[in-house]
């Protein structure tokens, strides 16, 4: 895959917003995991934001369920946002979407947090 991957972080609300774009693949992800796992030690709920994310390979959806782990282990926890409708349905083929949350926009997962009594808003 040709296209290079850009990840960004923030933070709001006590909330940590991991946006990822590009191609998600065995010669990017390294970035995204580096990020993803320095985030999700923090303990602070996280959220992927995945809507400019083209496309995501086996590698990929390991480092998204390694960073949730990561998380449930320093009491966070993972969601991901992503509408590509490719990407859903990759995400419930897998049955991922029984262990990570997966939410269509940003607004909707921030929605879901702030909702969730076990998190708190972001």
């Amino acid at each position: 895959m040709d296209e290079a991957l850009t990840v960004e972080v923030r933070h709001e609300q006590g909330c940590a917003i991991v946006t990822a774009a590009g191609e998600i693949d065995i010669s990017t992800v390294t970035a995204l995991r580096d990020r993803l796992f320095e985030v999700a030690a923090s303990g602070a709920p996280l959220v992927v934001d995945m809507e400019k994310v083209s496309f995501i390979d086996s590698v990929g959806l390991a480092v998204l369920v390694g960073a949730a782990k990561r998380a449930a282990a320093h009491r966070g926890s993972l969601q991901v946002a992503c509408a590509l409708p490719k990407i859903r349905q990759l995400v419930r083929l897998t049955g991922l979407d029984g262990q990570i949350p997966l939410a269509r926009t940003l607004d909707e997962a921030l929605e879901f947090r702030g909702a969730t009594s076990t998190n708190p808003p972001c």
